[in-house]
């Protein structure tokens, strides 16, 4: 990737991220809609239906990386996806491991490939690339608590060429990362 090339890129985030404080909801709504960008903000933005909205229309493929993953509405999404023929893939960090109302046992459950990124002091990405045309992304992790009490952003993303990079990331942290093991339930 060249100097030029990361810095095209660059500049057609920063100037998404830009437009998306001076249009009102319904231009960013029309301009997802056009295949650009939508930009939520929460708690009780709504971007937890963006997501599910997203992944319920993916046709192909939904990788993930994600910090804190305790959404059921947003697992139930990528199960709902995964049974109908989409590949999904989930990397998450090492606290997901122990974390207290982790989705990771749910997901492996339904025969979701999960994998472990415990090669940072903390995997912080919250990122989905769906059908490698969607970068979903922001500082909203895929909680309760993101979309009901903290004040988090999420943006949407159709760029192919953005995707891409994503793409390359993730696969990046997919070479380092170990399978999950289930907890066991002990009583």
């Amino acid at each position: 990737m060249t100097a030029m090339h990361t810095l095209r890129s660059f500049r057609i985030l920063y100037a998404l991220i830009c437009l998306s404080f001076f249009f009102p909801a319904e231009a960013q709504q029309k301009a997802a809609q056009s295949g650009t960008f939508a930009v939520y903000f929460s708690p009780h933005g709504a971007a937890t239906g963006a997501i599910n909205h997203s992944v319920d229309n993916a046709k192909e493929s939904i990788l993930v990386q994600a910090y804190s993953f305790t959404s059921v509405p947003v697992a139930e999404a990528l199960i709902r996806a995964h049974k109908r023929g989409v590949k999904v893939q989930v990397l998450l960090d090492r606290s997901q491991r122990t974390q207290k109302n982790s989705i990771v046992d749910i997901l492996v459950s339904a025969g979701i490939p999960t994998l472990i990124d415990a090669a940072h002091a903390i995997a912080h990405n919250k990122v989905m690339i769906i059908d490698n045309e969607i970068v979903v992304t922001g500082s909203f992790n895929f909680t309760k608590a993101a979309e009901e009490r903290n004040a988090e952003n999420l943006l949407i993303i159709h760029s192919k060429e953005l995707s891409a990079r994503y793409l390359a990331n993730w696969q990046a942290h997919q070479r380092h990362s170990m399978p999950y093991s289930q907890r066991l339930n002990l009583k």
